[in-house]
C-alpha cells in the first residue's frame, strides 16, 4: 500500500470513474427505452470499468479489482453481442457499480474495509451462464477482401454483423493524405463519417505510388444513400466501394423477462445498507482553462497593483502625508497578491507520476507486440510540473519511448550475444533544477551510430562531405524533418516523422532537447523544461525604441558591454566570459530592426539553461516584472524566438522571448 496521499488520489480517481459510470449507465437505460443504443457508449463504459480494475489493482485493493474484473467481463460480452441488453442486465450493472462504490467509500476511513462480493459475482456468473449467443450473420458473402476480413477484431466483426442485420449500407472508403498532415486530415474524415453513421474499422490502405502520401481504408455503415455521401464536401476525396447494399432491418425477438433457466431461482441480491451519499474525497477536478482564466485575473491584478504603486509614488513626491498610509496598504496588497499567485500555481502543479504511469502502459503493450523483454524504471515521480506542460509533454515523450523500444532495445537473442542481460531497461528520471524540470529517458539498447547518421545526412543532402561535424552536430540531424535512420518501415518508425515533431513540441513549451548516445551501449534523451508557463518573472529590456521581456528563469547574469570585449569567430560575435566563449545575439538583427549601432551604452543579458548559454545584446535594462504570457495564436506561430506576448500595464504590450529556441538557433548558426 502506498502513502496516504497516494490512497487519497486513488479515492478521488475512483469516485470520478464511478460517477461517470453511473451517468453513462443512465444514458444507456434511456437508449434501451428509445431503441437507440450507441456502441461508443458501451465501449466507454467497458473502458471505465477496466480503468477501475487497473487502478485498484495498482494500489493493492484486490477486492475492488476482482469485482471490477467480473464487471469488465460482463461488459465485454455485452459489447461483443453475446449478452442481451435489457432491463435485467442494466439493473445488475447499476447494483455492481453501487457495490464497488460501497467498498471505495469504506476504504476512505479504513483501507482494510471490505464487503462480501460473492453475491455480486454470483449474479454476474449466473447471467452469463444463462445467455444463448445469437446466430451470427455470415460475413463470407460480403464483397470484402478476405485479407481485410482476417485482420478485423472480434468486436469489429460483431459490429459488422450487427450493421448487416439492421440492413444498413456498408461501405469501404479509400483515401490518401499528405505525410505532413495525415493525422489531422484522417481525423476530419472520421469525424464527418461519425456524424452520419458508424465507423466499424480504420485500416492501412493498399500501397500507392506516391511516397509522400499515406493510404487508409475505412469500413463504414450508415442509413444514407451513397449519392448523399459522395456529395458531402468533406468526403470528396474518398473513393467508396459498396460492401453490402442497404436492406430492410431484420427484426429481432423481444428480449425475455429473464435470461436465466426458468427452473433456476434468482440468486440472492446483495444486502441493502443505508450509506452516506457524501463524497469521501476532498479533491476537486478543475478544467485547466478555468485555472488559466484565474491566472490571467491574478496577472491583471498585478498590473493594477503596479498602477496604484505609481500613484503612491506621485503622491509622495507631491508631499502628501496620506501617501505613507497608502504605501503600507500597497505593500500589504503585494504580499497577499503574491500568496494568491502561489496558491493558484500550486493548484496547477501535478506530479510527473501521472505521465510516467501512461508511459508504463505503453512500454508493457509495445514490448508484447514487438516480442521484446523490457523493464521500465522510474525515478523522481513526485517531481511537479504545470498541468498544461505535463499534458503537452505526453505525446513527445510517447514518441521517444517508442523509438527506444522499436530500434533502441535489441531482441533477447541479440542482447545475450553481446553480453547484455536478456531483459532490456528503459529509465524515466525527473529532477527539479531551479525553476526547470529535467526529464531523462535512458535505454541500454544498441545506441546510435554516428557514422550512420553522417551517411544518411549525406544521402539526404543535409550535410556536405567536407563538413567537420561533432557528435552533437550529428545527433542534431535526428531532428531534421523527414530524417530517419531506419532501413525499413515498421508500425512504429521509419517514415521519417516523429523526432522533428518532438523537437517542435518541446520548443513550443520553451524547452530544450538533448541527445547523447554511445553506440552499442545505449541512448539518453534529456528534456529541460520550465516548471510553468503561466505567471513568470521577467526581465524587461529595451532596444531600438522597443521593449521585450526575457523570462527570469533563463537569465543567469547581466553585464555592461565594452566595445573592446567583442571578438569575431567565423562571422559570429562573441565575448570571453570567465575563460568561456559566449556567442552574442543582437535583437535588432534578429527582428530586422534598425541595423545601426546604438549610441547608447549596451548591456549583455547572459541567458541559458541545460548547460547552454548565449549573450543577448540590449540597450537598457528596465527591471523585473511579473507577467502572464499570452499565446500569439496559430497565425503567428511561425515567428522564431518569441514565446508569446505580455501586458506590462499602461496599455503597453511586449513580446516575450523564447530563450530555448534562441539558444538552439544561435548555436546552430541559423
Amino acid at each position: 500500500m502506498g502513502s496516504q496521499q497516494a490512497v487519497d488520489e486513488f479515492l478521488a480517481e475512483a469516485e470520478e470513474l464511478l460517477e461517470k459510470l453511473s451517468q453513462d449507465l443512465a444514458e444507456l437505460g434511456e437508449g434501451i427505452e428509445n431503441g437507440d443504443v450507441k456502441p461508443d457508449l458501451i465501449n466507454g463504459i467497458f473502458r471505465d470499468a477496466h480503468s477501475v480494475k487497473g487502478l485498484s489493482g495498482m494500489f493493492g485493493f484486490n477486492d475492488i479489482a476482482e469485482l471490477a474484473h467480473h464487471l469488465e467481463t460482463l461488459l465485454d460480452q455485452l459489447r461483443l453481442g453475446k449478452v442481451s441488453l435489457n432491463g435485467i442486465l442494466l439493473d445488475l450493472l447499476f447494483e455492481t457499480i453501487e457495490g464497488v462504490g460501497k467498498i471505495v467509500r469504506g476504504k476512505a476511513g479504513n483501507p482494510d474495509f471490505t464487503i462480501d462480493i460473492g453475491p455480486y459475482v454470483q449474479r454476474i456468473e449466473d447471467l452469463l451462464a444463462g445467455q444463448n449467443e445469437n446466430p451470427a450473420v455470415s460475413l463470407k458473402t460480403l464483397n470484402l477482401d478476405p485479407s481485410l476480413l482476417n485482420v478485423l477484431t472480434e468486436y469489429e466483426e460483431h459490429r459488422l454483423q450487427e450493421n448487416i442485420s439492421q440492413g444498413r449500407l456498408l461501405l469501404l472508403a479509400s483515401v490518401t493524405f499528405p505525410l505532413d498532415s495525415f493525422d489531422t486530415d484522417l481525423s476530419d474524415v472520421i469525424s464527418e463519417l461519425k456524424h452520419v453513421g458508424e465507423i466499424v474499422s480504420t485500416l492501412p490502405g493498399v500501397a500507392n505510388d506516391d511516397p509522400n502520401r499515406l493510404a487508409f481504408r475505412i469500413l463504414f455503415a450508415c442509413n444514407l444513400p451513397l449519392e448523399t455521401l459522395s456529395d458531402r464536401p468533406d468526403l470528396s476525396d474518398c473513393c467508396f466501394e459498396v460492401i453490402s447494399e442497404a436492406a430492410p432491418a431484420v427484426l429481432k425477438p423481444e428480449p425475455s423477462e429473464s435470461t436465466r433457466n426458468p427452473e433456476q431461482g434468482p440468486p440472492p441480491r446483495p444486502a441493502s445498507e443505508d450509506t452516506s451519499l457524501r463524497s469521501v474525497s476532498h479533491s476537486v477536478r478543475v478544467d485547466i482553462s478555468k485555472l488559466d482564466t484565474l491566472m490571467n485575473i491574478v496577472g491583471e491584478l498585478g498590473l493594477v497593483k503596479g498602477s496604484i504603486a505609481q500613484v503612491v509614488t506621485d503622491l509622495s513626491e507631491a508631499g502628501l502625508s496620506q501617501s505613507r498610509d497608502l504605501a503600507k496598504a500597497v505593500h500589504s496588497l503585494e504580499r497577499r497578491l503574491s500568496e494568491l499567485q502561489k496558491a493558484v500555481m500550486d493548484v496547477r502543479m501535478v506530479p510527473v507520476r501521472q505521465l510516467f504511469d501512461k508511459m508504463g502502459r505503453i512500454v508493457r503493450r509495445m514490448a508484447q507486440e514487438l516480442g521484446k523483454k523490457v523493464e521500465l524504471k522510474t525515478f523522481g515521480a513526485e517531481t511537479e510540473l504545470d498541468k498544461l506542460i505535463a499534458e503537452e509533454l505526453a505525446d513527445p515523450l510517447m514518441h521517444i519511448i517508442r523509438n527506444a523500444l522499436d530500434h533502441g532495445i535489441e531482441d533477447a537473442s541479440e542482447r545475450l550475444a553481446t553480453g547484455k542481460p536478456e531483459v532490456g531497461c528503459v529509465e524515466l528520471r525527473a529532477t527539479q533544477r531551479g525553476n526547470h524540470v529535467v526529464l531523462e529517458v535512458t535505454d541500454d539498447g544498441r545506441g546510435i551510430n554516428p557514422e550512420k547518421l553522417r551517411q544518411k545526412g549525406l544521402e539526404n543532402g543535409l550535410i556536405d562531405p567536407e563538413d567537420q561535424l561533432s557528435r552533437q552536430d550529428l545527433f542534431g540531424l535526428l531532428f531534421q524533418p523527414g530524417f530517419s535512420t531506419c532501413d525499413e518501415i515498421t508500425e512504429y518508425s521509419g517514415r521519417g516523422v516523429g523526432m522533428d515533431v518532438v523537437k517542435s513540441n518541446i520548443s513550443a513549451l520553451s524547452g530544450i532537447i538533448d541527445v547523447d548516445s554511445i553506440y552499442g551501449q545505449g541512448t539518453e534523451i534529456r528534456l529541460t523544461l520550465p516548471i510553468t508557463l503561466a505567471i513568470i518573472k521577467a526581465l524587461v529590456v529595451h532596444i531600438q525604441g522597443r521593449d521585450y521581456a526575457i523570462p527570469l528563469t533563463s537569465v543567469l547574469e547581466t553585464l555592461f558591454l565594452e566595445p573592446d570585449m567583442i571578438q569575431t569567430i567565423e562571422g559570429q560575435e562573441v565575448i570571453e566570459l570567465r575563460r568561456q566563449t559566449l556567442p552574442l545575439l543582437r535583437l535588432n538583427k534578429l527582428f530586422s530592426l534598425d541595423e545601426n549601432t546604438s549610441t547608447l551604452g549596451e548591456f549583455v543579458v547572459v541567458a541559458g539553461f541545460a548547460g547552454r548559454r548565449i549573450g543577448i545584446v540590449v540597450e537598457e535594462l528596465r527591471g523585473q516584472q511579473d507577467v502572464v504570457i499570452k499565446s500569439l495564436g496559430r497565425a503567428l506561430s511561425f515567428v522564431k524566438g518569441v514565446a508569446g506576448a505580455a501586458d506590462l500595464g499602461n496599455q503597453k504590450t511586449v513580446l516575450v522571448l523564447d530563450v530555448s529556441s534562441l539558444i538552439t538557433d544561435s548555436l546552430r548558426g541559423d
